[in-house]
């Protein structure tokens, strides 16, 4: 993967809790997508990600610790790597990007409790994208669009009633369908962090963080 796809998939995966926090930080709209994606740039000019991936425990607590850096040095080279300063800038949609922000609700949550929490939110809208891949590729989309919502939801016979008569399934073969669906995207969800780990004892411990953050 060249630089410019390695920064579109920074860009991509880690932009809304990287921006989230920027804005929570006190830096206004403008600033703060010259500043998100100034950080990427760091992180891959002086090839940090790749040495973070798998030498540096856990990539969530490295990105934060690198963001906050970031923030508070080399103001000057910040200020040379606006646009137009030689930073070869990421399309980033500035309108969903503050729109989005602009919807969060108030908090008491800290600025690095809610990185924490938007970087776990991620990671689900990564695995349901994913899982949905899947289920296209093995023909069954026609079963996953109804029984998506059950992913993280409390069911009840009646749900699989509902959605049985309309997939033309028995209740307990919905009921198995879930379990299955739920299965897989725990497998998915703990790969998906699995990757941002170094060893099995971080996983774990991230695993908890992850749960944690989900449900602050």
């Amino acid at each position: 993967m060249g630089y410019k796809e390695a920064l579109e998939r920074l860009c991509s995966v880690y932009w809304y809790p990287i921006y989230s926090y920027v804005r929570r930080v006190g830096h206004p709209p403008e600033d703060a997508e010259d500043l998100t994606q100034g950080f990427f740039y760091e992180l891959l000019e002086k090839n940090y990600f790749r040495s973070a991936h798998r030498g540096r425990g856990k990539f969530r607590s490295f990105l934060l610790v690198s963001l906050k850096y970031y923030l508070e040095n080399d103001k000057d080279q910040r200020r040379a790597q606006k646009r137009g300063g030689g930073v070869p800038l990421i399309s980033l949609d500035d309108d969903t990007a503050e729109e989005r922000f602009q919807k969060e609700p108030a908090t008491d949550l800290s600025p690095e409790k809610l990185f924490d929490q938007h970087w776990a939110r991620t990671v689900l809208e990564l695995v349901r994208v994913q899982l949905a891949e899947e289920y296209r590729a093995r023909g069954k989309e026609a079963l996953f669009e109804p029984l998506k919502v059950f992913i993280c939801e409390e069911t009840e016979m009646r749900d699989y009633e509902r959605v049985g008569t309309q997939l033309q399934m028995r209740p307990n073969a919905v009921a198995v369908a879930v379990h299955r669906l739920r299965h897989r995207y725990r497998e998915l969800v703990r790969e998906e962090i699995a990757r941002t780990v170094a060893s099995p004892a971080d996983l774990e411990s991230e695993m908890r963080h992850f749960y944690e953050a989900l449900s602050s």
